[in-house]
């Protein structure tokens, strides 16, 4: 997909999404075939159930109708989360994973799995889980020294709080996402 086009799709669509309430994270268009799909993947600080999927996919279906903006010819359009294994590239997906395991990699090429406790404007601060019987120990880690940062799936964590909270209801709306895009 041309930058302008790229641009074009996002000037169009982030409006539309962001008056369902929700954010507009990614747009890519691929050519399957002879079919292009355009995938558009949107979230909130609280993520989106699957009826604001289909609010925010058929706003945009309507808008995309009604422009020129994926050109002639037919295409695809599917809109859904980040899904289980979300990268982290903005700061409020830094904020949105508080209190989730994040495996980081950072620039001096170290690799850290660690739980995000708070995050500020220069970085975060982390929790590494403690190994055969060590307890836990914080650290600090700048926005600068973070080359990749991606949420891990736990599907066995054992809560201090004892309590089903949004973080494990989305662990499992997205392990039940991941199922059914492998299903697909």
């Amino acid at each position: 997909m041309s930058t302008t086009q790229s641009e074009r799709l996002r000037e169009l669509l982030e409006p539309l999404v962001g008056s369902q309430g929700l954010d507009l994270e990614e747009i890519a268009v691929d050519s399957v075939g002879r079919k292009r799909v355009l995938r558009v993947v949107v979230d909130s600080d609280t993520g989106a159930d699957l009826d604001q999927i289909a609010d925010v996919s058929r706003a945009l279906s309507a808008k995309l109708d009604e422009t020129d903006a994926m050109g002639p010819g037919e295409y695809t359009l599917e809109v859904g989360t980040p899904g289980a294994e979300r990268l982290l590239k903005e700061h409020r997906h830094y904020v949105r994973a508080v209190d989730r395991l994040v495996k980081f990699q950072l620039h001096e090429g170290d690799e850290l799995v660690a739980r995000i406790l708070q995050v500020d404007d220069e970085g975060l601060d982390v929790e590494i889980p403690g190994v055969k019987g060590r307890k836990a120990t914080t650290r600090r880690i700048a926005f600068a020294d973070i080359d990749k940062a991606r949420v891990q799936v736990e599907f066995n964590r054992k809560d201090k709080h004892d309590k089903h909270d949004k973080h494990d209801e989305r662990d499992e709306q997205d392990a039940n996402d991941m199922m059914e895009e492998e299903e697909a």
